[in-house]
């Protein structure tokens, strides 16, 4: 497996660089968690790391690679998200006669 030194920038992992997998595609995953374990041995806090460009070319505007900033909401992501889909617009998730 392919591995590329990725630097980390805020939360506890601050100013850390760390060897991270690369994908099919080359790239780092777009989301980077890392569990840390209670001292008291209860649940562990997940720390959640977004991946974002690190800079871009002057001519082209192509990614020079890439780094992970710290998420404090530690939200996931929706999936995926494709063109045609439209946010859930009706109160509570509930159907409506659009949803036939």
């Amino acid at each position: 497996m392919k591995t590329e030194d990725t630097p980390f920038e805020g939360g506890p992992m601050d100013g850390r660089v760390l060897p991270v997998l690369l994908g099919m595609t080359g790239h780092p995953p777009k989301t980077y968690r890392i569990p840390v374990p209670a001292p008291d041995g209860g649940e562990p806090t997940v720390l959640v790391y977004r991946r974002v460009p690190r800079g871009h070319s002057r001519r082209l505007g192509l990614t020079q690679g890439w780094k992970y900033e710290y998420d404090p909401e530690g939200k996931r992501g929706s999936g995926l998200r494709w063109p045609w889909s439209k946010p859930d617009t009706t109160p509570g998730g509930k159907r409506d006669d659009a949803d036939e």
